[in-house]
């Protein structure tokens, strides 16, 4: 392994499992959202991951209105990737999960590869007051809810999105058997190179947050896929800082945000996104690796062009 390597940094930004009572500093409305993606990139992060909120109240939105009031002032100010989420929040439907991504032909878009219990529920023995009462209901919901990606679903993101707009994934991967089912599309001719694995590990649901997990999904991406991909990992809550470093040192790319920790250390709430890209960059300077631009990361991934799409 060169250790001149590009690493590709990208940052989620508020994703939609964190609710507005769990930290002040996680951005809901437009304007927050748009500041917090724009510091994030000219800190280091060649790929941003959003998804949109109601700004009234904090809950995840899917109306492609929603994102127009934050998307095209990213795309003015910074060269990022942007990279729509397809998996929304758990209580929406597959249409209300495309429909920012097929608005704007994203130029990257995430896909999770399978379906899961996908649990927060836990955060109610901590938290017990709350800005908005629609977060209690929203939270104790995950108890009992499915996260849904049958194989019709991914079938159904392949062809509205892949095929028809020429819109490259973020596969997400949750468990072990979900690298599996990308092969199943693999060998059916759906999904091509160069190919970019997330692996997310410390959700309630899928596999838990262990650095032998990391090595052993690792092992059966190379078995299945063998040279031909690039790889990211995510780490949940705590487990954010420890397994992207692990990640980097085995070779792969990092993701960090709000979205997938609100802490910038034990006890420490992160006051940004970019907080956490700086951290992560700096550590990565340290180790001599170089940080990916966001032409370098389109190049490593085979991107269509910011050009290409609806912004």
């Amino acid at each position: 392994m060169s250790m001149a390597r590009k690493v590709i940094i990208t940052c989620a930004i508020t994703g939609s499992i964190h609710t507005p009572s769990m930290s002040p500093y996680l951005p809901v409305t437009p304007d927050e959202i748009a500041e917090q993606a724009i510091a994030a990139a000219k800190a280091g992060a060649a790929i941003l991951h959003l998804h949109a909120r109601n700004p009234e109240d904090g809950r995840p939105a899917f109306d492609p209105a929603a994102y127009r009031r934050f998307l095209p002032r990213i795309h003015a100010a910074t060269d990022a990737v942007i990279n729509i989420t397809t998996g929304g929040a758990v209580s929406m439907t597959l249409d209300e999960r495309l429909a920012a991504a097929i608005d704007v032909s994203a130029e990257m878009a995430s896909c999770n590869m399978g379906s899961l219990n996908f649990a927060v529920f836990p955060i109610l023995d901590k938290l017990k007051t709350f800005k908005h009462e629609w977060e209690r209901e929203y939270i104790e919901g995950t108890r009992r809810a499915i996260f849904r990606n049958t194989f019709a679903d991914i079938e159904e993101v392949f062809a509205r999105l892949g095929q028809a707009h020429g819109t490259r994934f973020e596969f997400e991967y949750y468990d072990v058997g979900h690298l599996y089912n990308l092969k199943h599309f693999v060998d059916r001719g759906l999904v091509k190179g160069p190919i970019f694995l997330q692996f997310v590990l410390g959700i309630l649901g899928g596999i838990g947050a262990d650095p032998e997990n990391l090595v052993h999904m690792k092992r059966i991406a190379d078995k299945l896929f063998g040279e031909t991909y690039q790889w990211s990992v995510l780490g949940a809550g705590r487990n954010q800082m420890p397994l992207i470093t692990q990640a980097a040192l085995m070779g792969g790319n990092v993701r960090v945000g709000l979205e997938d920790s609100l802490s910038i250390g034990p006890g420490k709430l992160a006051t940004s996104n970019a907080e956490q890209v700086e951290m992560i960059r700096d550590l990565l300077l340290r180790l001599g690796y170089e940080i990916a631009t966001p032409a370098e990361a389109r190049a490593m991934l085979g991107l269509k062009g910011r050009d290409n799409t609806r912004l």
